[in-house]
């Protein structure tokens, strides 16, 4: 069994949104034996919102094991390789696409940060 959470753009979290650490809300799908058994949406009530705790802590929070994003940091990649949360390159624009990509074991690691300007 394993966890995985996924930035959101929106409510319904079925958009992987561009963004990480300014992601309004984290979609989670627990998946075992190949199957999702449980998902949901939290707000992202992280710093980056006026809240406590960088992303990568709410996520460990959450029981995240697994977190696919489009891209994101250094400092967050190092934080969540810290937490022992692997970080995978998501692929897909929408979270569950992502989600069926990972179970399928098509997704990569993310080892390289986001080099532009704005903050993920």
């Amino acid at each position: 069994m394993v966890k995985i959470v996924i930035p959101a753009a929106e409510e319904s979290g079925e958009t992987l949104s561009a963004h990480f650490g300014r992601a309004p809300y984290f979609a989670w799908y627990t998946v075992e034996s190949g199957k999702i058994i449980e998902s949901g949406v939290v707000p992202n009530d992280s710093d980056h919102f006026g809240g406590t705790g960088h992303p990568p802590e709410k996520i460990k929070s959450l029981g995240g094991e697994v977190v696919v994003s489009s891209g994101m940091g250094m400092k967050a990649i190092q934080m969540f390789q810290e937490l022992g949360i692997a970080v995978l390159q998501g692929t897909h624009p929408g979270s569950l696409e992502n989600v069926e990509a990972f179970i399928r074991g098509e997704l990569q690691e993310l080892t390289q940060g986001c080099l532009h300007e704005h903050e993920h």
